[in-house]
């Protein structure tokens, strides 16, 4: 097995400091809403699950687009980790968003558009999957595969606009005009700048460990046959 590079390691050192410090940040640093109370924390990791998750989908895309435009299976490879990092992502943001829920709203789950549009991206794109491990080749997959990618890509604005598209009692965070949904002091802002950064270093450690073990596992692969 190479070993693994040292930006690597130093990236994944990034990450699980980024992802301490936010929630540092979020426990011990930023006061309580006035009216959700302490609940409104969880906020901060659910908002940088969901950007995080929406990212992953849109990175595999790209990486599928390149796949067809060059045939190189490392693109196959990065869009398979950024789909598998994206679910893992968006199953945190809909963990969290019903710990929000419960207390709110007096209930785990609403079927509302945003909490329903994100089920069916999620969906959508454990079903590649079950598409992906129903074809034989390496090459077969990754044409499927990157298809596949960049037609579900079309979920993400889906989701991310279905709570400005529609009625619903999600709360719209970020309004017109640059104003929030409720107010945010400076350490709050603080603390949200701070898991974004944290979250978005965090996939990018993610897919690219995820990138890394799929090619040692390719070439097992081609060493075994």
């Amino acid at each position: 097995m190479p070993k693994k590079q040292p930006l690597l390691t130093a990236l994944n050192i990034l990450a699980a400091a980024g992802v301490l410090g936010a929630l540092i940040l979020i426990l011990f640093f930023t006061p309580e809403e006035a009216q959700m109370g302490a609940v409104q924390k969880v906020f901060y990791f659910h908002v940088s699950s969901a950007w995080a998750g929406m990212l992953s989908f849109v990175i595999a895309a790209g990486a599928g687009a390149l796949y067809l435009a060059k045939r190189e299976l490392r693109w196959d490879w990065l869009s398979l980790a950024s789909i598998e990092v994206g679910i893992m992502f968006g199953l945190a943001a809909i963990l969290s968003g019903m710990i929000w829920a419960q207390p709110i709203w007096n209930t785990w789950w609403v079927w509302e558009p945003r909490l329903t549009t994100t089920a069916i991206m999620e969906l959508i794109y454990l079903a590649y999957f079950i598409l992906r491990g129903a074809l034989n080749t390496p090459e077969a997959q990754a044409r499927l595969g990157a298809v596949y990618a960049i037609v579900s890509v079309i979920t993400v604005p889906l989701t991310f606009f279905s709570i400005r598209l529609y009625r619903t009692i999600h709360p719209v965070v970020f309004v017109s005009g640059g104003s929030t949904a409720f107010t945010m002091s400076p350490r709050m802002w603080t603390a949200f700048i701070v898991s974004l950064a944290a979250f978005t270093v965090l996939l990018a450690a993610l897919i690219w460990n995820r990138t890394r073990l799929a090619a040692l596992q390719s070439a097992n692969a081609q060493e075994e046959n």
